[in-house]
């Protein structure tokens, strides 16, 4: 069995390293996510296993000829949004933003370097199956492009009450408990194109 890619997470923030690892866990079902508290920790690991390396700022500095060497597997987590705090050849990804706008940049990243899925091996059978009714995947598109509830009703002429019990069964269908955690699952299964979100 081929085994699964692996990212690596490199940053002391032990709070914003689990964070991150749950959301590219989202994103990215089939990868393998492991994270590391510091470069030394880093270095005593198969470092050269990973597809791609997300590190802080710090690290990345304080380690520039490592990653200078791997700059096309790195994505740098930067504070800032300005453009003379990034880092010339390198990706970066901004963390401090809504989880929404997160997540939005966390695809667009997916599919700059993955478009279409080729590089990433075929998702397990039981996530390429059709789990949702077409009229579900209706009201699922509209739910992560920002409409409320009788918004949909309106656009989809059907009652209140039968958006939300289409909202419900989605959830629980997919097992997902955020709008997030659907948006990602939509965008992957391409039922919303990113630029709609």
């Amino acid at each position: 069995m081929e085994s699964r890619p692996k990212i690596a997470i490199i940053d002391s923030n032990t709070l914003a390293t689990l964070g991150l690892k749950q959301l590219l866990q989202s994103v990215m079902p089939i990868m393998t996510v492991d994270t590391f508290g510091s470069f030394a920790e880093l270095e005593s690991s198969q470092f050269d296993a990973y597809a791609h390396y997300f590190v802080s700022m710090q690290i990345v500095l304080s380690e520039r000829l490592f990653f200078s060497e791997r700059c096309r597997k790195t994505i740098v987590l930067t504070l800032s949004l300005n453009d003379s705090a990034q880092l010339t050849g390198f990706h970066s990804l901004y963390i401090n933003q809504p989880e929404h706008e997160l997540v939005r940049a966390l695809l667009m990243l997916q599919q700059h370097a993955h478009g279409d899925g080729r590089n990433l091996p075929p998702l397990p059978h039981i996530l390429q199956q059709k789990i949702l009714t077409d009229r579900e995947i209706e009201v699922m598109s509209l739910i992560v492009q920002g409409y409320i509830n009788k918004e949909i009703a309106d656009q989809l002429n059907i009652g209140l009450a039968t958006v939300i019990t289409h909202r419900k069964n989605i959830m629980e269908k997919l097992g997902m408990k955020s709008v997030s955690a659907l948006t990602i699952y939509a965008v992957m299964h391409g039922y919303v194109d990113i630029n709609k979100i």
